[in-house]
């Protein structure tokens, strides 16, 4: 795993290249993100970093004595690394760690859509309008009554839609503004408008070995 920063879905719009190429963007604010704590092996069992963002208003006491002498955020993440000899506590990341054109990992929650049925969760076709048909958008047989007389789990039927964690990878930073501390990448990014993302570097596809 690599380590990202937390940073915020302002909302889209689109910029122009140096050819005149319109590209669709999703905006990110990168507030500098702070190493509130280290995970170590010989005392947590694991090696990460963790870091915070954002301004909490109210926090609890135990959280007031983790973040002692430290900016109190509001959202916290944890980054598994194999090697964190370069951090530090009260140490800040922000969008200089990226460049223009490198590629990364966006973590976010979907939006949520409620309980929806099976056109729109699923994509199904609905049924006739005409002809006396009285099936318009239901979702047909869900299997056979005697053999095996049940519904398969994972049987795709109405349900809650929406507000899953999704990580869209592979996006492409368009440009990065450090003086706003924005990130321009390209393509459409999870969650609404104001949601909370996870911005990472793109791990390189390992070889599985062989000629």
């Amino acid at each position: 795993m690599s380590i990202g920063v937390i940073g915020r879905k302002v909302g889209m719009t689109s910029i122009f290249t140096e050819a005149g190429e319109s590209v669709p963007v999703s905006v990110v604010e990168i507030e500098p993100n702070t190493v509130t704590a280290l995970r170590t092996s010989e005392r947590d069992g694991y090696t990460a970093v963790q870091l915070g963002a954002g301004k909490a208003r109210r926090l609890t006491k135990p959280r007031l004595g983790q973040l002692k002498d430290l900016p109190q955020v509001a959202t916290v993440r944890e980054f598994r690394l194999d090697d964190i000899s370069e951090y530090e506590v009260g140490q800040t990341l922000d969008v200089s760690m990226f460049a223009d054109g490198e590629i990364v990992d966006v973590s976010g929650v979907s939006k949520g859509k409620g309980f929806q049925g099976t056109i729109k969760r699923h994509g199904f076709r609905r049924g006739p309008e005409t002809h006396g048909s009285d099936s318009h958008r239901q979702p047909g047989s869900i299997g056979a009554g005697t053999y095996p007389g049940k519904v398969f789990k994972g049987t795709a039927m109405a349900g809650r839609m929406g507000n899953d964690n999704i990580t869209v990878k592979k996006m492409t930073i368009v440009r990065t503004d450090a003086e706003r501390n924005l990130l321009l990448i390209k393509g459409s990014l999870p969650g609404a408008r104001n949601a909370m993302v996870v911005v990472r570097k793109a791990q390189a596809k390992q070889s599985k070995g062989g000629r």
